[in-house]
């Protein structure tokens, strides 16, 4: 309408200069300025909507976090309701935990009973270790005997068979030695290695059991609100993430500012560019007052390929020619004023209006300037969709 309007002079000109003729309007002598007005008009909106693209499929994005249960059995603690704001860490339910707490106290009187084996044994190390030094002691004194034996023997005064039987004596008490220092050996092997073992499986138990008991209280993971809530106590938790117990709309931080997304037409490639100003109006802004509805921004980023285009390992060849949708050329927009940000609703539809205004010379200035045929477009379709009260619906992107 705009631009009809603005490029009308040549037929308003001509429609003058016939009536101060006092000549009758005819097609036949209003032909040239009706070819030069459509001839214009033309001109201008290929140059308006292609130096200034314009896209209905603005939102702002958000994420959630769907929260499940890791272990099954019904709800026996729900301290959380819709609505609710909660902090990282803060208990959102509990799960029915005997049969963990079971577990738990099983795997503790394991390790109280291995602690209990290695207070025996060490008794038991001291217990042979008396007893080797018994055995020494021993073995040293039928030494020092057969050694007596042995001398008298040479010098012709002891008998033969005192010293066999000291011999056999020495033999019998290296044998105990022996078999005393086993007993040592074994011992230790059992306080240094075996019972190590048995104590590092009872810690593994234990600690699988309490992560499993830890696994009936579902915490948040977040800070944020929660809702569509789904549980009550008494129900079976979820384990399945396409059907969680509720959903946690996380506070956005510094890595996730609130931002808004449009898809364009790919033609609009070669226009669109990072730092190219912008206004968007969403839905939820839209008042009587006209105040915060138009918003200006800029572009932050254009996504380097067309979502559509993916191929996918499958059992199917592609087939180009059943890819009908075109897709769009998605872009990322942030809003100059932060005050803007903290009004945004998260989700929210938007029509984003982009301006081009970076080429050089006076033909860069003039198209510039044609931007403002759009921004006047865009306030009147917010005017409109509030009148209607049907909200900025359109249909895809311009």
């Amino acid at each position: 309408m705009f631009e009809l309007m603005f490029t009308s002079f040549p037929v308003i000109i001509r429609y003058y200069q016939l009536k101060r003729r006092g000549e009758e309007m005819t097609v036949w002598n209003m032909r040239a300025a009706v070819l030069m007005w459509l001839g214009m008009a033309f001109a201008l909106f290929l140059t308006i909507f292609y130096f200034h693209p314009k896209s209905y499929s603005g939102i702002v994005p958000f994420r959630t976090v769907s929260v499940v249960a890791q272990t099954s059995g019904p709800v026996t603690e729900l301290p959380v309701l819709n609505e609710d704001r909660v902090a990282k860490g803060d208990l959102l339910f509990r799960i029915e935990d005997s049969s963990q707490r079971s577990a738990v106290a099983q795997a503790e009187a394991q390790l109280a009973e291995i602690d209990a084996e290695e207070n025996k044994a060490r008794d038991e190390l001291i217990v042979a270790q008396s007893t080797v030094d018994q055995a020494v002691a021993e073995r040293d004194k039928y030494a020092v005997d057969l050694e007596n034996a042995q001398t008298l023997f040479e010098r012709n005064v002891g008998r033969e068979d005192d010293v066999r039987r000291f011999q056999a004596a020495f033999d019998s008490a290296e044998a105990a030695v022996t078999a005393t220092t086993a007993q040592v050996d074994l011992a230790r092997v059992e306080i240094e290695e075996t019972i190590p073992a048995k104590r590092r499986t009872a810690e593994t138990a234990l600690e699988a059991a309490k992560t499993e008991l830890a696994k009936t209280e579902v915490r948040s993971f977040t800070d944020g609100v929660v809702t569509q809530l789904s549980l009550a106590v008494g129900s079976p938790a979820s384990r399945l993430v396409l059907s969680p117990a509720m959903v946690i709309i996380p506070d956005r931080d510094e890595k996730h500012p609130i931002g808004v997304i449009a898809g364009f037409d790919q033609v609009a490639r070669a226009t669109l560019h990072t730092g190219m100003p912008a206004e968007i109006a969403c839905d939820s802004n839209i008042n009587i007052s006209f105040r915060n509805t138009v918003m200006p921004a800029h572009v932050t980023s254009i996504q380097p390929a067309i979502a559509t285009g993916q191929v996918q390992p499958s059992g199917v060849m592609l087939e180009p020619s059943n890819a009908t949708s075109r897709g769009s050329l998605l872009v990322y927009f942030d809003l100059v004023h932060p005050e803007h940000k903290d009004i945004m609703l998260n989700g929210t539809g938007c029509l984003v209006q982009t301006y081009t205004n970076n080429l050089p010379g006076v033909f860069g200035h003039v198209i510039a300037a044609t931007g403002i045929i759009k921004a006047a477009g865009l306030r009147l379709k917010v005017w409109g969709s509030l009148v209607s009260g049907v909200g900025l619906a359109g249909g895809g992107a311009h």
